[in-house]
């Protein structure tokens, strides 16, 4: 998972929930997985214009076996690992469903198997492919690269494994480092012990070696006094939210702050106990068993085994969040992975054949869902040359332009330029392509000062830390060799705004104009 806030979605609640316990509490179910049952909830209202669309599902693969970590390629194409089957395969929206590589030494055992996968923050300089898995003697991680599939190199062994609480979920921050959901293994005692890795979040570094600032020198423990995350999402300040898994009581959602304790097995839910850190929210075993997350916008998804459903939850941009809303409650029963996609989509695989849920014809499945204003004509643009604080953009689109100049051997070339004023300034960005014809593009750079993207106009636009991605709207996708696409943005800074240098167009560096 990476991380994808789209600017200017819309927060449609913002007040900060602390616990939240929600209708329809069942029976206790002591595994982590619980079977599903039976739900005939109604579909929610739909929500605010630049939400997804959950009314226009669009089917991306079908027949898989229990999809678990999925992550992209620069080219858009989804890896998805299979648990039981230890095979990942590589997924286009109308397109067959294409083998990747069997990882050798997976030993499925009830939750185990093949779990998560990430591709590198890096990937168009280093090609890795990172990927989680049991094996018959513990819980790994190795990485691997397409260009040689079936040499894996193991970067973290020896994690406690078992038929539940395995944990699984890999994802690569903001930082650059690789974050790993550690489940207890069904032996709680580990989640309080510092010294062991179990009922952990852990930090390493790409390698496998620990980073030097982690909260405990030489250790890779980042946060402790979990049961079982399967989840874990960034928003656009660099905060990471987790799921995880209660016992009979209530399932979380977590802010994690570097060293801190979640309290369990002393604690399930909100303990009130200066000692740990109380969930920003929490649902019952039957609404939610929450496994994967992701962040779009201001919105936290996160998806729901036993509780057949997508979560859908408002994030204050504080660190609190606000009332979830269920989406999809119902109808595609157990859902297992959430991940904002590179084209703009929400992606979303089910789990009904993990041998808790009910598996449709069709089932596994992965789905994706527009954004709601995918099928608009552009919706704004730049804000006139002298924008005062107040002056919203214009809704004409801009004229077309004449692509810049090629100079060099670059196989992209872009043009920056500036409209400034005291604490903000509008950036035009003109992005010619001289390589193959795309279908889909990606432009990455980075500041070097503390500028921060406030709203972005023909194409979807966002921030981690420095770190900055613009990606096609639904609408202008396509890129020809020699054509130029342009889109905009609005943005605050202090101090100097000096123009970008590292500009980046699907992993492959550009010259700037």
């Amino acid at each position: 998972m990476k991380i994808r806030l789209a600017v200017g979605a819309v927060l449609t609640a913002g007040l900060v929930v602390g616990s939240v316990g929600l209708a329809g509490l069942a029976g206790a179910v002591p595994s982590a997985e619980r079977p599903s049952g039976a739900r005939n909830d109604a579909p929610p209202a739909l929500l605010a214009v630049g939400d997804f669309d959950f009314s226009r599902p669009e089917t991306v693969a079908t027949g898989l076996q229990v999809p678990w970590g999925m992550d992209f390629l620069p080219d858009g194409s989804a890896l998805v690992a299979q648990r039981p089957t230890g095979q990942v395969v590589r997924v286009r929206p109308g397109q067959p469903t294409e083998p990747v590589v069997t990882i050798s030494g997976v030993t499925p055992v009830s939750e185990g198997g093949l779990l998560g996968l990430a591709v590198s923050p890096t990937y168009a300089q280093d090609g890795w492919i990172y990927v989680y898995f049991t094996t018959a003697s513990d819980n790994r991680i190795a990485r691997f690269r397409l260009t040689a599939p079936q040499t894996q190199q193991p970067i973290l062994t020896g994690l406690n494994r078992a038929a539940i609480h395995n944990g699984g979920r890999i994802a690569f921050g903001p930082d650059g480092m690789l974050y790993v959901g550690v489940g207890d293994a069904g032996q709680t005692a580990s989640a309080q012990d510092p010294q062991s890795r179990n009922g952990k979040i852990l930090r390493i570094r790409p390698d496998g070696t620990v980073p030097s600032d982690n909260p405990i020198a030489g250790s890779p423990v980042y946060s402790l006094g979990h049961r079982h995350v399967q989840g874990l999402a960034w928003d656009a300040q660099g905060r990471l939210y987790a799921t995880e898994f209660g016992q009979n009581t209530w399932d979380e959602i977590n802010l994690i702050v570097a060293g801190s304790n979640y309290g369990w097995p002393t604690v399930e839910g909100r303990a009130n106990d200066p000692r740990f850190r109380d969930p920003l929210l929490t649902w019952t075993p039957a609404e939610a068993s929450p496994s994967g997350a992701a962040i779009a916008g201001n919105r936290l998804f996160v998806a729901s085994l036993r509780g057949n459903r997508l979560w859908n939850v408002p994030l204050n941009g504080s660190g609190g969040v606000g009332t979830p809303t269920a989406e999809l409650a119902g109808s595609y029963g157990r859902l297992r992975t959430v991940e904002y996609g590179p084209d703009g989509w929400l992606w979303v695989t089910t789990s009904n054949r993990d041998g808790r849920g009910t598996p449709a014809a069709t089932d596994d499945r992965i789905l994706r869902f527009p954004p709601r204003d995918a099928t608009t004509p552009p919706p704004t643009t730049p804000p006139p040359t002298t924008p005062p604080p107040t002056t919203p953009p214009p809704t004409t689109p801009p004229p077309p332009t004449t692509p810049p100049p090629t100079t060099g051997p670059a196989t992209c070339v872009v043009s920056w330029t500036v409209n400034q004023w005291n604490s903000g300034f509008t950036a035009d960005v003109r992005v010619t392509n001289r390589g193959a014809a795309l279908t889909g593009w990606t432009v990455t750079w980075s500041f070097g000062g503390n500028q921060q993207v406030t709203n972005a106009w023909n194409a979807q636009v966002t921030q981690a830390g420095r770190n900055v991605t613009a990606r096609n709207a639904a609408w202008n996708g396509s890129l020809p060799t020699n054509g130029t696409v342009s889109f905009g943005f609005q943005a605050t800074y202090s101090g100097t705004n000096d123009r970008p240098t590292d500009f980046q167009l699907n992993g492959t560096p550009c010259q700037t104009s």
